[in-house]
């Protein structure tokens, strides 16, 4: 496992999964550090899309600070004609597998955003670049910019209704992605000396049958683990992604997929795994330091 700065010997809390505003979050790195601290976080991987702009801004943030900080990232993928996300933990940011792959990423992103933006504009959304890029601040620019862009026009009421009616599938500004494979993805982080972690698998709105397939597919190409903690989530659905991650000997992971201070997601909030599973970070060095110390204390 490489890329990890331990800080303090004593863990507890992780956060596996967090956004910036090196692309979609509302928070910068530096921002989202302080408030990681002040909810208690004790590791945090910050997990932008398809960037990992915010990470050097951060670990200068958390210098001196009782914080881990676990170089992180959020791939989109294609798989059956769904995006599919996969996290990327503990790589090395530098590597030129990851550095390959992101950039080959940011040029989809950014062909993708334009063609969003023309369609927009002859739906009779004037100025939709420009204002997605406002939102942005010169990063990396996503639906999520555009949807606040429209909100602040008063095009809809809420993000999710923009989402609703201008750029899901069917909308006028929905543009088909064309990312990576899954198995490029987990290449690229495992090269780079990381691990690969299916993002938030209840939401991609499918059925079991092919939720499992997914997932027998992530397994059979090599990924490492599974999200099965966030926090807006029922006990049940924690304990059937369980099961699935113990059916095919993936790890698990767990994180909050925080964007913006809200009442219903917030870093660190209801992060508990269930009993049984094994967690993505039962071999890193902050975990062996950490079981290290509890045994000296006992």
């Amino acid at each position: 496992m490489t890329g990890i700065h331990v800080k303090s010997p004593l863990l507890t809390l992780y956060d596996l999964h967090s956004h910036t505003t090196a692309s979609d979050g509302a928070l910068t790195p530096s921002a989202l550090v302080a408030r990681a601290v002040a909810m208690g976080v004790d590791v945090l991987a910050i997990t932008d899309h398809d960037t990992v702009a915010g990470l050097e801004e951060a670990g200068r943030a958390a210098g001196g600070l009782a914080l881990t900080l676990v170089p992180g990232v959020e791939i989109s993928t294609q798989w059956q004609n769904h995006e599919i996300h996969i996290v990327g933990l503990g790589f090395d940011v530098g590597h030129p597998a990851i550095s390959a792959l992101l950039s080959s990423q940011r040029e989809k992103r950014l062909a993708r955003a334009r063609t969003i933006a023309q369609r927009l504009e002859h739906a009779g959304i004037a100025d939709a670049w420009a204002g997605a890029n406002r939102f942005a601040e010169d990063q990396l620019v996503t639906r999520g910019h555009f949807a606040r862009y429209l909100v602040s026009i008063g095009a809809a009421d809420t993000v999710a209704k923009v989402f609703k009616k201008y750029l899901s599938k069917g909308k006028p500004g929905y543009v088909p992605p064309q990312w990576c494979t899954i198995p490029e993805a987990i290449h690229a982080v495992q090269q780079a000396g990381g691990q690969a972690v299916v993002a938030h698998p209840g939401r991609y709105q499918l059925s079991a049958k092919w939720l499992k397939r997914l997932l027998d597919d992530f397994a059979d190409a090599g990924g490492d683990g599974m999200e099965v903690a966030l926090c807006q989530q029922s006990p049940q659905e924690k304990t059937i992604l369980a099961g699935y991650a113990r059916e095919r000997g993936l790890l698990v992971s767990q994180g909050s997929d925080f964007h913006q201070p809200c009442d219903w997601i917030e870093l660190g909030r209801k992060l508990w795994l269930p009993g049984g599973v094994e967690p993505i970070w039962r071999d890193w060095p902050i975990t062996r330091r950490t079981e290290q110390s509890i045994v000296a204390e006992g």
